[in-house]
């Protein structure tokens, strides 16, 4: 902080009242984002519902549309079949909803908050993830959906709350109850705020050109790493990018996959643009155990890990069988310490690395 701010109370409050113009600023873009995109969706959701009754489709229909809108769209992860399966639950859980433009900033006073014909239109006013949560455990009751759509504005509910409320008899209790609805942009710092504004959906969403950036480095360095364990001769065989896995409820991308011939085993690559973060580790090994429960056969040996962190001209690189084996926090440079004994001569060294992606 400034000497200014400290001394001078005009000019403290002044910039008090920048910050939180910038921060109410962001809120409101991030529900124009949000909006958009869940408007898309249930959109999309539509003409899923439509063609699948139309022609008789079944659940590999669901892969066909994603590997569809992938080859088009390749950069764009929203597109897998599980989401796509939400967004036609998303419409069928709300099949009434008119989609319109959003209405401007004029939208949070008393004249337009939601009268009884539009409440439908608050389904897109809250993240993608507190929504499916909420098609999960409301199924087929649309009245209950929207009970809790309208409890996570009101009290601006993290996901790990309304999942809580979602356990409970709350709308049994007070369904019917609900008066006066006021629909007001989530006060700055709560949960709703924060997780409107940082919704990895909105990203891929908008492809905004920071993460472009972010993206195009990533893709070189994945180029270069994937050319350099082909050519190795070790017995590196590539499996594919961006492999979709589930962990629990949940998706997730490993950046590459492949199989070493030589070890036996599968090897998951996760590349990162910055310096090594004790979360890539633990990342890293639910990957690694992920891959062990649902691809791993008895004739395979333990998946191995691969952690590549460039950081301008330094490479770090992490090899680990199992996530328990995987320590967090440690310093970087006794990254090269996990390497397995076993696996030297089958695998590129650190130095290797670094030289390759140095040059």
């Amino acid at each position: 902080m400034s000497e200014l701010i400290k001394v001078d109370n005009e000019y403290k409050e002044w910039i008090a009242g920048i910050s939180t113009d910038f921060r109410k600023s962001q809120i409101r873009a991030s529900i124009k984002i949000n909006d958009e995109m869940l408007r898309f969706y249930w959109k999309l959701g539509k003409g899923i519902s439509s063609m699948s009754e139309q022609f008789g489709y079944g659940t590999g229909f669901y892969k066909t549309v994603s590997d569809d809108l992938k080859s088009i769209l390749p950069d764009v992860k929203s597109f897998s079949p599980t989401n796509l399966k939400y967004m036609r639950y998303f419409y069928e859980m709300y099949p009434d909803a008119v989609i319109c433009p959003q209405v401007e900033d004029e939208l949070i006073t008393d004249a337009n908050r939601p009268q009884a014909g539009d409440d439908l239109q608050i389904i897109f006013r809250i993240p993608w993830g507190h929504n499916k949560i909420i098609l999960d455990k409301c199924k087929g009751n649309s009245a209950k959906a929207l009970f809790y759509i309208k409890k996570t504005i009101e009290n601006n509910w993290s996901r790990d709350v309304l999942l809580n409320f979602l356990g409970t008899d709350l709308y049994e209790r007070q369904g019917k109850a609900i008066t006066n609805f006021s629909n007001t942009l989530p006060i700055e710092q709560s949960d709703l705020a924060q997780a409107i504004t940082k919704d990895p959906y909105n990203f891929d969403f908008l492809t905004l050109r920071e993460r472009y950036d972010e993206k195009e480095l990533k893709n070189a360095l994945i180029k270069k790493v994937n050319n350099f364990l082909m050519e190795l001769g070790t017995g590196f065989a590539y499996m594919g990018r961006e492999v979709r896995i589930e962990v629990g409820n949940t998706e997730k991308f490993i950046d590459m996959l492949f199989y070493n011939t030589q070890r036996h085993c599968y090897v998951v690559v996760e590349i990162k643009t910055g310096k090594f973060d004790s979360s890539y580790a633990g990342q890293l090994g639910t990957y690694v155990v992920a891959v062990n429960h649902q691809m791993k056969t008895e004739a395979d040996n333990p998946t191995l890990g691969l952690l590549i962190c460039k950081d301008m001209d330094k490479v770090e690189a992490q090899y680990a069988l199992e996530s328990t084996s995987q320590p967090l926090g440690i310093s970087s440079y006794e990254l090269s310490k996990l390497i397995p004994e076993e696996f030297r001569g089958s695998m590129p060294t650190i130095e290797e690395i670094e030289a390759e992606l140095n040059e």
